[in-house]
């Protein structure tokens, strides 16, 4: 059974909700981050410890939160939870992506991938993903379980967009999603890439029109937490 979970989340008001559903809340400044540690009790019974924090935007800040999270915590699995751009005509603003393969856009793995694990993709945990889809097919949510890029660059032009389709054939493009689930990989912990459509990737930067980024924090906390609960 599980008994700590690592949360890496995309803002300070997603861990501050998933923080209420806690018990004997600790919050500590570590390693440049928030880190908000407390236990939840499981559908099974059992506790787990969960250590939630925001990781940073990037492969690098997001690799260097999650390799601290799996020290300091030891945990039986890393949960990243965040949002993306939507690549993929079928998905629409506030669908969900999880991250069956991840891949890098702009790394080139024949070099990058000699060191372990070895592979030029990644993937999430199957036995997690199960458990995200019980989840979202409980919450009513539309997702698909589909291909995540990660890159150190916001896509939001249609050229970059096309590109990204191209070199990755992805349902989805951010930041992080494939540096988490690389980090977690080389420590053998199973992982979990969660990403909502905000926006369709040729959206500016500026103009998230209809996304509501509280009303996300509080979806991706509630689906966290049931996740969580269903261990």
């Amino acid at each position: 059974a599980m008994t700590a979970i690592a949360i890496i989340g995309a803002m300070d008001e997603e861990v501050a909700n998933i923080a209420t559903a806690l018990s004997n809340v600790t919050v500590t400044e570590e390693a440049g981050v928030k880190v908000t540690r407390g236990t939840l009790e499981t559908n099974k019974g059992p506790a787990v410890n969960v250590a939630a924090t925001v990781g940073g935007m990037g492969t690098v800040n997001i690799a260097a939160t999650t390799q601290h999270l799996i020290d300091a915590d030891q945990p039986d699995a890393v949960i990243f939870s965040g949002i993306a751009g939507n690549l993929n005509k079928s998905l629409h603003i506030n669908d969900i992506v999880l991250g069956k393969t991840l891949r890098y856009l702009d790394t080139d793995m024949r070099l990058v991938g000699q060191w372990k694990p070895g592979t030029s993709e990644f993937h999430s945990d199957p036995a997690l993903l199960q458990i995200a889809e019980g989840a979202l097919d409980e919450m009513g949510i539309n997702h698909i379980q589909g291909t995540i890029a990660s890159g150190n660059y916001f896509v939001d032009t249609p050229q970059k967009v096309s590109q990204v389709i191209e070199q990755t054939h992805a349902d989805a493009v951010e930041m992080e999603g494939a540096a988490v689930a690389h980090v977690a990989a080389r420590n053998d912990v199973p992982a979990l890439v969660i990403r909502a459509m905000s926006d369709s990737a040729d959206t500016d930067y500026e103009e998230f029109k209809d996304f509501d980024i509280s009303e996300y924090a509080d979806t991706a906390a509630r689906l966290v937490v049931r996740i969580l609960r269903g261990m």
